[in-house]
């Protein structure tokens, strides 16, 4: 064990370690065993005042004036910083979240990536000139879009963290992220890490709080030029709301129902495996969880039946035993709200064939479930449980698939199984997402847009599309004449 159970975390602000205005702390507890990993400060108003103010002066200051080249070199320093301390982060976020630690190893990976694939981007933040005719010269320039109000989830906070850090730094911005007040523990640790290897102070504040209370205030203030939000989509629209009076830039991801289509040429052997890891490698928690299980009806029944045995198979328990494969989730009422759902499938005429209950013991678990017989128009295949939950679902033809798949208010991302490679880019042309596997389950890699259509939400990350959304365009007129322009003389 690497982390000191029972140590006191304070907010990150202009570099340093600060108690809260007010004092206000809270327990973090560890889900899987019901017991307490540690005790944190919980930012108010007045908190997040300070890290605006800190984040403004940095950007006027030392940060401001830090160029590119140094920018990357600090983003792989931090980079290097993360893979130094890769041990005590994947425990620390195992504990915090509940979740596997062979999971959370890859979100460190990741969180690694993410870094070193912004640092060598830097050098694309550039504008370009153009003569446009006579003494006339136009250039444009690409300027930091100024302090950033991040928000991130409970279920990746780090690596959600480092989404939101690496392009936002990269661009020259300041940041004032909120991390989940379950989940703060990582966050901060990031940015510990990020003051020792010399970010200037102000560049990265962290301010955990409630949502409806720290982070309105932190969407709505005066001094945050653009947001970034990764959540429900309930909640987003509530941030988009908040940015609108101010017409403030917002960039959103947010919930999803995605479908996992599996047509009767697929290589089930393939299809299966990786359709159960599709939905359970998170214990569910993930807004791109493949929870709709798509199966063209010549193959539903063996294909449900393998799948609901595989499932009967993973490993449930201890976050930190590296043969778990399916953590807790983040808490008991969590919990219970997942079993709500599954009481109500039951209700609308589902047939449970794995999981179907909450787990044994102290910790937030829940079984995995596979529910079967269920139709598109179900609650429990509509909304988006967030966890271990999968809905199979039949159809008829390729049509068929694609009208499902389509058959939500969410568009993150679908998976297509099939042997015949035409009709895999013909669907992915077809699904309202933004992001599609053909025959892998994999979904988020450093340089591969990712982001959702209709209530998924807007905006790209992990790319160089994303440098934009941090970034101001000025364009500058130059006249080369020799003489003075007068505008008056024709």
């Amino acid at each position: 064990m690497v982390v000191a159970i029972g140590r006191e975390y304070g907010l990150f602000i202009d570099g340093e370690r600060v108690e809260a205005a007010s004092g206000d702390a809270r327990d973090i507890a560890e889900p899987a065993t019901g017991g307490v990993l540690g005790r944190a400060a919980m930012a108010g108003d007045a908190d997040v005042d300070r890290a605006v103010d800190a984040a403004r002066a940095a950007l006027d200051g030392a940060w401001g004036r830090t160029p590119p080249n140094e920018r990357a070199r600090l983003l792989q320093a931090l980079a290097d910083a993360i893979q130094a301390n890769r041990s005590e982060l994947a425990e620390l976020e195992a504990r915090n979240v509940g979740k596997a630690i062979s999971s959370v190893k890859a979100e460190v990976a990741g969180a690694v990536e993410n870094f070193r694939f912004f640092a060598s981007v830097v050098g694309s933040v550039a504008g370009r000139s153009n003569p446009i005719g006579g003494s006339l010269l136009t250039y444009s320039l690409k300027e930091p879009v100024g302090v950033c109000g991040q928000i991130v989830p409970w279920n990746y906070p780090l690596l959600m963290a480092t989404w939101k850090l690496s392009p936002a730094l990269a661009a020259g911005c300041s940041v004032v992220l909120k991390p989940d007040p379950q989940t703060p523990l990582s966050v901060l640790r990031i940015a510990e890490l990020a003051a020792e290897v010399g970010f200037p102070a102000g560049a990265i504040n962290v301010v955990p709080g409630e949502g409806p209370t720290t982070g309105a205030y932190l969407v709505k203030h005066p001094g945050v030029d653009k947001v970034a939000f990764t959540g429900s989509t309930r909640t987003g629209g509530e941030v988009m709301r908040l940015c609108s009076d101010p017409i403030k830039r917002v960039s959103l991801e947010l919930g999803g129902k995605s479908p996992n289509l599996v047509f009767a040429d697929a290589d089930l052997d393939d299809a299966i495996p990786s359709s159960v890891w599709s939905i359970y490698y998170a214990a569910g928690q993930s807004c791109e969880a493949r929870s709709r299980v798509l199966v063209e009806r010549s193959i539903y029944d063996d294909f449900v039946s393998r799948f609901a045995a595989f499932v009967g198979d993973l490993k449930v328990g201890d976050p930190l035993d590296p043969e778990t494969q399916v953590g807790s989730l983040i808490s008991a009422a969590h919990r219970d709200r997942v079993h709500g759902y599954v009481e109500r499938g039951l209700e609308e005429g589902v047939e449970v064939l794995a999981g179907g209950a909450p787990g044994e013991g102290k910790g937030a678990f829940y079984r995995p479930t596979v529910l079967a017989k269920a139709t598109n128009a179900m609650a429990v295949a509509q909304e988006e449980i967030f966890g271990p939950v999968v809905v199979a679902i039949p159809f008829e033809d390729e049509a068929d698939a694609v009208r499902i798949a389509n058959d939500v208010k969410y568009g993150l991302f679908a998976t297509v199984w099939t042997g015949d490679a035409a009709r895999g880019h013909r669907v992915a042309r077809a699904i309202k997402a933004g992001m599609v596997g053909i025959n892998t389950p994999y979904t988020a890699f450093p340089g591969i847009p990712f982001g959702g259509y209709k209530q998924s939400g807007f905006g790209r990350e992990l790319s160089v599309e994303t440098l934009e959304l941090y970034l101001e365009t000025k364009g500058v007129l130059v006249s080369t004449s020799p003489k003075p322009f007068n505008p008056f003389r024709l």
